[in-house]
């Protein structure tokens, strides 16, 4: 069996990390085209800076959930037969157990090297501008795939959505694409499809299955269920 698990901010939201955006439609007290737009960041990359080096420090004050863990819990028992893309920029995953996790919109404890590419594991700030240890050029940016950018490995992505045997999505909203279409996909090639979420997201109605609570609750459930049909009769 091959499973496909998608995870959006909800999963996250539940260990205290604020969700994309707030019900003002800010985020984090910034309107997204501020600080999530190639634009904003050649407008005043000053301010960019600053607003992902608060998030990227706002990491150390947050743990795993129980969801997190339940996920590596899955990924030890199925190794290479799942396939963990997120959207979300933290690191919790991987404290969590994950030690393969696609971030499909990048991390905030990476940079980017806007001269050379290369992309820097780093904890610190970003907002002094400092030079890639690759190439020398003062151009790290944080490695976060904003609007009008593409999303990191979709061919990955899309490989694995139609080898899946179940697809489940986990604390999304069903609203930002491509992570949106990936239910239809997945459905169009066979694919069992569950959503686990707090509520009903914008595509609940294109799932096979939809279950609504914490994820804290739902998704240790839900492996349970998987790895019991994983045991010997």
């Amino acid at each position: 069996m091959r499973v496909v698990v998608l995870t959006g901010a909800g999963i996250s939201a539940e260990s205290g990390v604020p969700t994309f955006r707030d019900a003002d439609g800010l985020w984090e007290g910034h309107r997204v085209e501020d600080v999530a737009t190639p634009e904003a960041y050649e407008a005043q990359p000053s301010v960019v800076q600053a607003f992902y080096d608060a998030r990227r420090a706002a990491l150390a004050t947050v743990e795993p959930n129980p969801a997190h863990v339940a996920l590596a819990r899955l990924e030890a028992a199925l190794g290479d037969r799942l396939f963990l893309v997120t959207q979300n920029i933290d690191d919790l995953h991987e404290r969590g157990g994950s030690r393969h996790v696609h971030h499909m919109h990048g991390e905030l404890r990476s940079a980017l090297c806007r001269g050379c590419d290369q992309h820097v594991p780093w904890t610190g700030d970003l907002g002094d501008f400092p030079p890639c240890p690759g190439c020398g050029v003062a151009e790290l940016r944080p490695d976060v795939v904003w609007f009008g950018e593409v999303p990191y490995g979709m061919d990955q992505i899309q490989v694995a959505l139609q080898r899946a045997d179940v697809f489940v999505s986990i604390g999304t909203s069903g609203a930002v694409y491509p992570a949106a279409g990936f239910v239809q996909f997945a459905g169009r090639y066979g694919a069992r499809t569950i959503e686990l979420n707090l509520q009903p997201s914008e595509g609940t109605e294109y799932f096979d299955d939809a279950r609504h609570g914490p994820a804290g609750v739902l998704v240790p459930a839900w492996v349970d269920e998987v790895l019991a049909t994983l045991e010997p009769a």
